[in-house]
Order: structure tokens, then sequence, then C-alpha cells
């Protein structure tokens, strides 16, 4: 037993844990929960938690249902939500199979191989996620069939007496708790939106702190009466949710994307970085951008980029290179605008990683950054500027990354078939229903 899983187990004892949550997530990023006597933890150290893997989305096929939960020592925390009373802890698990192998199937593993690829050409990678989402009075919909908003706040505003500044204040106190670093957090441009930034961190632990996150969220929600949507765009005339998340590769102690005297202060590894994303952007847009809802966000308007383009400073554009700070070169990092807060954090960060890394082996061209105002370009005038759209809808999504050998390739078969099967399924499902759009626009004229 490792000093990790020991302190684990004294942690246990002397707080009088009654209860261990293992969590893991499903292919779509659905959080999955067993709880475990405490005195079963060592033993689930040394053996794994054997459960019906058959039973979960995409973890595996029918004849092959065992499968193995190994929680992972070291993302042990106290839920401080559920009080002192009885106390509660998480950690998070890595699934394998009853040979004590690395599941294919299991969304944690698909990133750990993809960062352990980084690894193998010098680099670690770290993340900065800007995670928004909207606060509701309830999940029930308003008379105008959309949902009620606890305020109608905007961007940076300050709501004297508003549930938001409370709702804030709450959250990442509890973030904090859970280990979960926190930049800033203000209200966002939409009614009752937020956002909440978490500090760099290297991917995996981001993965797992978003995973952690949703779930704070939605309970100090709960404790306040209202209701908390990660929903891409729950609302029609109202800005979706995203999720900014910034991307660096480091060498060692070395910022791989900082070269003193470039355009921007960027390396060359980085512009491969960004012309490997930018190139393989339309084939993982079905992991980053992964509902039907998702769609609505990038194509509704609400300042979501849905075009290939980069540029220095640039909001519309997909990756966005921050505004660089004199002497802090340990700073210069490339942002992915596209993503969605519902995206599987797992899946979505081992595709962008796998793509970026895909333009330093092949070592692509990156084309010229764009000051323009993507949003505000006609049709012909992005296609001649080499613009080209991100999928329209789910269906095109699925489509490209079905071609794909590079998503393939970084999610595996298994995975790679699971989710393409889920959503095949959510597309079909949502093509069959006829909308209240649908009845109120035609009903009575045809």
């Amino acid at each position: 037993m490792d000093r990790q899983q020991e302190l684990v187990l004294r942690t246990i004892e002397e707080r009088d844990v009654r209860f261990v949550r293992m969590w893991f997530t499903d292919v779509v990023g659905s959080l999955k929960s067993v709880a475990l006597a405490p005195a079963e933890v060592e033993g689930a150290f040394e053996e794994g938690l054997g459960f019906d893997g058959s039973s979960i989305e995409g973890l595996s096929r029918i004849y092959e249902s065992d499968m193995l939960a190994q929680p992972d020592p070291s993302t042990f925390q106290i839920l401080p939500w559920r009080g002192e009373i009885e106390p509660t802890s998480r950690m998070f698990c890595d699934i394998l199979t009853p040979e004590g192998e690395p599941s294919p199937a299991d969304p944690r593993h698909v990133l750990k191989r993809q960062l352990a690829a980084a690894a193998e050409q010098g680099f670690t990678c770290y993340t900065h996620p800007e995670v928004e989402f909207y606060l509701l009075k309830s999940d029930d919909l308003g008379d105008n069939g959309e949902p009620i908003p606890v305020d109608y706040g905007g961007y940076f505003d300050h709501v004297t007496g508003g549930v938001g500044q409370d709702f804030r204040r709450r959250a990442v106190t509890m973030l904090e708790a859970v280990g979960i670093s926190v930049e800033f957090s203000h209200h966002e441009t939409g009614p009752g939106q937020n956002e909440i930034d978490l500090r760099y961190a290297d991917a995996l632990q981001t993965a797992d702190n978003i995973m952690t996150f949703r779930t704070v969220i939605k309970e100090v929600a709960l404790q306040q009466g209202i209701y908390a949507t990660f929903m891409p765009k729950p609302f029609s005339s109202h800005p979706g949710s995203g999720m900014h998340t910034h991307f660096s590769l480091f060498e060692g102690d070395t910022n791989a994307f900082f070269e003193a005297g470039q355009e921007y202060q960027l390396s060359q590894t980085a512009r491969q970085f960004i012309a490997g994303i930018l190139h393989h952007a339309p084939e993982f847009t079905a992991i980053t951008n992964q509902f039907v809802n998702s769609y609505k966000r990038l194509w509704g308007g609400g300042e979501a980029p849905s075009h290939l383009s980069w540029g220095h400073n640039n909001r519309s554009a997909l990756v966005r290179v921050p505004l660089y700070k004199p002497n802090k070169g340990q700073s210069a990092r490339v942002e992915y605008r596209g993503i969605d807060s519902a995206a599987n954090p797992y899946l979505a960060y081992a595709v962008i990683l796998g793509a970026g890394l895909k333009g330093i082996e092949e070592g692509y061209e990156l084309a010229p950054a764009t000051d323009d105002d993507v949003w505000g370009l006609s049709a012909a005038e992005r296609r001649a500027m080499g613009h080209a759209p991100l999928p329209g809808s789910l269906h095109d999504a699925i489509r490209s990354m079905e071609d794909s050998e590079l998503v393939a390739g970084i999610l595996g078969e298994q995975v790679f078939d699971s989710f393409l099967r889920n959503k095949q399924d959510e597309w079909n499902e949502y093509r069959q229903y006829v909308s209240p759009f649908e009845t109120s626009r035609y009903l009575g004229i045809l």
C-alpha cells in the first residue's frame, strides 16, 4: 500500500467518514457514483470494486460486463455539502477489466492515454477552463415555454441583493473546500447566467475538477432553492453557455508556447498546435458539442464561435491567443472557445490535445491570424478568407467524426463506437420529434 492510500485510510478514521463515494463517468460525461463503507476502502485499493459495466452507457458490452472501479487516492476529498453529521467523501476511479488492465472504454483513461502521448513528446499539458451556466428559479418552464432566470442582470453586473452574488460566494467557498482553486467569478451576459473560472492545473486534474464543479454548482443551487443548468442554450434569445479553455504545453519548467520576439510571442510549437486544432476541429466537434442543443449555441448568435479562425485577442475567433503580458512568458497559452460547458471533459480535452499534437508532429502550417469580426462577415467573405464553418448540426458533426482516423485513434475503438451510437440515437429521436415551433408555425396555415 502506498503513502497516499495510507493517508486516505487514516483520514477516513480520524474524520469518522461514514460513506466513501466512488465517482466515474459514462461515455457522455454523466457522473456515476457508488457509496462504499469505510471498512471496504482498503480492499478497493487492492482489488478494485466489481460492478456490472454493461448497465453504464458505453462502458462495456453485454458479453464482457464485469468491470472493476479502482479508486484514485490522490482525488480523495470530504464533501462539505454533506455536513459534519455522518461525513461523506469521494474519490474518482479508474475503470479496469477483470484482469486489472485499464478499460479501453473508460473516458478518464482516454485522457490519461493522450497525456501519456504528450509526455512521450516531452510535453505536460495544462488547462484553465472558464465555465458558464444559468441559474433558474426552477427546472419548470414559464408561460412563454422558456425557463425563468433568477435575475435579469448582464455582463459583470452587480445585482444588488441578487441571488447570484450569494450563490457565487457560497459556490466558490464550497469549491475551495474540496481543493478546487478559483480565479474569479462574475455575472455573465444572459439573465441569470454566471461564469466561474478555475485556476490552471494539469489536464487530468482539470477534468476531475470540472466533474466536481458541476456537482457543487447544482448542490449549492438546490440549497438556495434554485436550479443550475449547464444546458448549452436554454434560451432562444440569450447567449449559450460555453467552457472556453486555455491550453499550454510545458517542457519541464519552460512554456513551449512562448518565444520572445516572434509574432504575438508565439513559438513555432504553439502555431503548429493551433493549426492542428483548426484543421481537425470539424472532426471532433461532436465531442466538444455533443448535444442537439449544442448547435443552437454555435449557430444561434450570442458570440459563440462557429468558423475555423484564430486571432490575437479576437473573441470572435474559434481559437484566441490572449493578450501577451510583458515579462510573463510562462503565461503564454491558446484558448479554444468552441467547447460547451456540458461536454465530457475527459474526451473533449483528449481530442483537442490530440489534434494540437498532430499539428506539431506533422508540422502543420498556420494560416494568418484574423483581426476581423468573424461574426460580422458575410458568408461569401468568410469563404474568401478561408473561414470554413464548423458542423451545423449534431448530424453533420457525427458524419465528420465518423470519417476521422485521428479521433478514432484518440478515443479508441470502443469509446469511438459507443459515443457515435449514443449520438446517432439522440439525433434519430430528435428528428422524429415535432417541436412547438413547427406546430405554432404550420398548424394554422397548412
